[in-house]
């Protein structure tokens, strides 16, 4: 089924087991002098014992102050070496390669994560998301970088790296230099292509002198950057050849730069299945040296094909190896539904990167605790999860890998709770593989799932489990601050909305400026249900989602005609229309009807019946507070995993 994909093949000298690799993603994980964590190599260990035949860590530093996050590993000094030897040497116990990747963030940094000091870049030029500008590299600064790169090389080499990728791409440091769209300069690194090119290849020269000519060194490129005066195909097809003149041995093919406004880069669900491997075949077709596919490639069937079809030499699957990091294991012995599949939801992988934390996935709420969840024998219990929402099956799951005897009540007929209506919006229709995946994970670890029950606090008693967790979930907020709202015919939710219980149709106001307004409103102008607008009481929407991806959904209502109704104070609904105040002017906005999509309150009755429980109760996820489905799944299954 899967010849290709279990096949070996070299990178330079290097043989590969399988050409599944993990690209490189930013974890957070190392500490702040760039060492190598016991975290930082249990979730590289993890996928190493999960099959990947190759692994590639992420932007290792040169120098201190080159970083474009605050906890980013290094190789700037001889005293990082041992640290990161004892992460080669985890991931080769399970014959998986491991290749560092070396970087400098450039002018995509900010004073707060790089000592302080000002971000440097091929030109002066502010970063779109870190907001700082950059001063100019001067030739000398030039040349010093160059050389270490080329230490950083021999470093890696030292701490028993299989291999180096250069971070060519995605707007960093290296890749400015090789475009006009941040490259200005009039000396020998601007201007045509072939100068500049030219700090790319000094620091591939200075690396090669530091490791010998038998030691791979890869390249990640951004074939088309898109973006003004961004670099695209036409030169990167001489670049790629370039490449190969040199010596390069691979060549990863990525795309874009970082922005909110790129469609390159953001691989949310509103990206398309390996929406980048069309570019990586044409490099194929022209260079002779392996070339990797990456972007949203999240199934094994999809990888094997493009492997078949000439497409690319090996696939890079990264969010899907934070999904299942065993997802190659479990395509080798065919058990392809067993394969828990990245969802494409941004919501702890890039969110969490934001923020400067410790990666996550709300597929899987083990990563970053790879290190913590041993799942060592413990006593077994009796363990009753009331509610079959996010929260309790991942409650329910961790439980049972202990060894725990678990029973979940759900009183519908269904599992998934708000997750469900979640996959009904266009662009995030990926989002029902994950309640399939919890469902199917339950019924082959035994536990027992009771659907249509409703509990009550005597029922709980009457069930004597050890611990009982509490993971009800929430309701929609009531327009209480709406006049006229309560009881009003022509109020919906937009639960209700998206799970088909209700079919408005006509002029449609949605009102709530979040994820759940502008989810509906693609919901409700892709079944062209009719005029709708949103009403929004700040002057941003969805505030709290990724940049990109909100743009993605923006541009698809706007090209609906849906009326975005920025900084809208909500009055009275009255017979006339809904009393709107925008910079101090009152209006009336008439329409059908009114969807509420002003979020979610805790629905908890059991907790204050049940206190008597003591440390044997837990609550967990929406019942606590409103969140999202990520840390509400990472919150059960902690509780689960310590039952």
């Amino acid at each position: 089924m899967f010849d290709k994909l279990f096949s070996p093949f070299k990178i330079g000298a290097c043989e590969i087991k399988n050409r599944i690799a993990v690209p490189a993603m930013v974890t957070n994980m190392p500490t702040e002098d760039g060492m190598a964590t016991e975290q930082y190599i249990a979730y590289h260990e993890e996928k190493a014992k999960g099959g990947f035949g190759l692994i590639i860590t992420e932007d290792y530093l040169v120098e201190p102050t080159g970083k474009g996050y605050k906890y980013v590993a290094g190789l700037w000094s001889d005293e990082q070496i041992e640290s990161h030897r004892k992460l080669t040497e985890a991931v080769h116990q399970y014959g998986t390669k491991i290749f560092c990747q070396i970087y400098h963030c450039g002018r995509q940094s900010n004073h707060f994560v790089n000592g302080g000091v000002q971000t440097v870049n091929c030109s002066p030029s502010p970063d779109p998301w870190n907001r700082d500008m950059a001063r100019e590299l001067t030739v000398d600064e030039v040349h010093d970088l160059v050389e270490k790169f080329g230490a950083a090389a021999g470093r890696a080499k030292a701490a028993g790296f299989d291999g180096i990728e250069i971070h060519a791409g995605h707007g960093y440091l290296i890749a400015a230099f090789l475009s006009y769209h941040q490259n200005h300069r009039m000396d020998e690194y601007g201007g045509p292509l072939v100068n500049r090119v030219r700090f790319l290849k000094e620091i591939y020269d200075a690396m090669r002198s530091n490791v010998g000519d038998d030691f791979p060194i890869m390249i990640r490129i951004s074939a088309d950057e898109g973006t003004a005066n961004g670099r695209d195909m036409g030169e990167t097809r001489v670049l790629a050849k370039m490449f190969e003149e040199w010596g390069v041995d691979a060549i990863n093919c990525s795309n874009g730069v970082y922005s909110s406004f790129n469609d390159g880069i953001i691989a949310s669900s509103w990206k398309k299945p390996a929406f980048g491997a069309q570019r990586a075949r044409e490099l194929k077709s022209i260079v002779n040296i392996p070339v990797m596919a990456v972007n949203r490639i999240n199934d094994p069937l999809v990888a094997e094909e493009l492997l078949e079809d000439g497409y690319c030499d090996f696939v890079g699957m990264a969010r899907a190896s934070l999904a299942d990091p065993h997802l190659p294991e479990k395509a080798r012995q065919g058990k392809v539904r067993e394969i828990r599949r990245c969802i494409g939801c941004l919501q702890a992988c890039a969110g969490h990167t934001y923020r400067q934390i410790p990666t996550g996935c709300l597929a899987n709420p083990e990563v970053g605790n790879e290190y913590r969840y041993t799942f060592d024998a413990v006593p077994k219990k009796r363990v009753l999860v009331v509610g079959g929402g996010i929260a309790g099956m991942n409650a329910a799951l961790a439980a049972r890998r202990r060894g725990h005897d678990v029973t979940l009540w759900e009183k519908s007929d269904q599992l998934g709770g708000q997750f469900i209506s979640a996959a009904y919006t266009p662009g995030k229709g990926e989002y029902s593989q994950y309640v399939y995946s919890l469902i199917y994970d339950m019924e082959q670890a035994g536990v027992t799932v009771e659907l249509e029950k409703e509990a009550d606090a005597q029922a709980v008693e009457r069930f004597g489990a050890d611990k009982v967790i509490l993971a009800i979930g929430a309701i929609p907020r009531e327009p209480k601050e709406i006049p006229g709202a309560a009881g009003n015919e022509k109020v919906l939710y937009a639960e209700d909305v998206l799970r088909g219980r209700v079919n408005p149709e006509g002029k449609i106001a949605v009102l709530g400026g979040g994820s759940v307004g502008i989810e509906t409103c693609c919901y409700l102008a892709d079944a062209e249900r009719g005029d709708i607008s949103l009403v929004i009481r700040r002057d941003v929407v969805a505030d709290k989602e990724d940049r990109g991806k909100v743009n993605f959904m923006r541009h698809f209502c706007e090209d609906r005609f849906v009326h975005f109704l920025f900084e809208h104070r909500i009055g009275a609904l009255t017979d006339d229309g809904l009393e709107l105040t925008h910079q101090g002017e009152t209006k009336l906005l008439k329409a059908d009807w009114y969807v509420i999509a002003m979020g979610y309150v805790p629905y908890n009755p059991l907790e204050e019946q049940l206190s008597h429980l003591g440390d044997r109760l837990v609550v967990v996820g929406d019942a606590v507070e409103p969140r999202d489905a990520e840390a509400a799944g990472k919150e059960g299954f902690e509780a689960g995993y310590f039952a």
